[in-house]
């Protein structure tokens, strides 16, 4: 079976890459390796995603499947009062997100390391960040767009960015059955980034 970003111990062979980028007026360092998403350089939808996002009021964040961390990192940056949490299931991928941590300064950072919601179980949230693992197929998608519901604090919102060509329509949908809003925020580039939230707040 092929190595995917969402293997828990990818086996290839490390090769590290640094890449830099300035992503809302600021530029960052990232380390990305063999066996993390889009390693060679940040994404369309991860950027689009993180141009979308609205901080305001944001006081405890998660990025689900962080990767080597560039969502949240740049979120970590903008609110620096924030808690940011990264979760990935990909353990290079969680060392490589705890290091670009360090490297761009972001002190108001935790990288947990497991599956899904898991690590983050108890806690709630008033952001949740996901540009989720497509490649691991529509079920696993939408159990996670239907299990943020229980993961955010009232008024809290879930942002997540998918490629138009690979489900985004039927992602919004499945949101709306799981929200009492869903919405697409932000296109660009091939790519969606949608919003869901329950009523109390959330919303603009």
């Amino acid at each position: 079976m092929a190595e995917h970003y969402f293997t828990e111990k990818p086996g290839s062979q490390r090769a590290i890459k640094e890449i830099s980028v300035e992503i809302r007026g600021i530029p960052f360092i990232f380390r990305t390796d063999r066996g993390v998403f889009s390693r060679g350089k940040l994404d369309r939808g991860t950027r689009l995603l993180i141009d979308a996002m609205d901080l305001d009021g944001a006081n405890q964040i998660l990025d689900l499947g962080c990767g080597y961390g560039p969502i949240g990192i740049v979120a970590a940056k903008l609110a620096p009062e924030s808690e940011v949490i990264m979760v990935d299931v990909n353990e290079r991928a969680c060392e490589l997100a705890r290091e670009n941590a360090v490297l761009n300064r972001v002190a108001n950072t935790k990288v947990l390391c497991g599956d899904g919601f898991r690590p983050v179980r108890g806690m709630r949230f008033d952001l949740v960040l996901c540009n989720p693992p497509i490649r691991a197929g529509k079920s696993v998608v939408f159990s996670l767009i239907a299990e943020a519901r229980e993961f955010l604090k009232p008024g809290g919102s879930l942002l997540v960015v998918a490629r138009t060509k690979q489900g985004s329509k039927s992602i919004l949908k499945h949101m709306s059955e799981v929200f009492d809003v869903a919405l697409e925020i932000e296109k660009g580039g091939g790519y969606r980034v949608m919003k869901g939230a329950n009523t109390g707040g959330g919303l603009d």
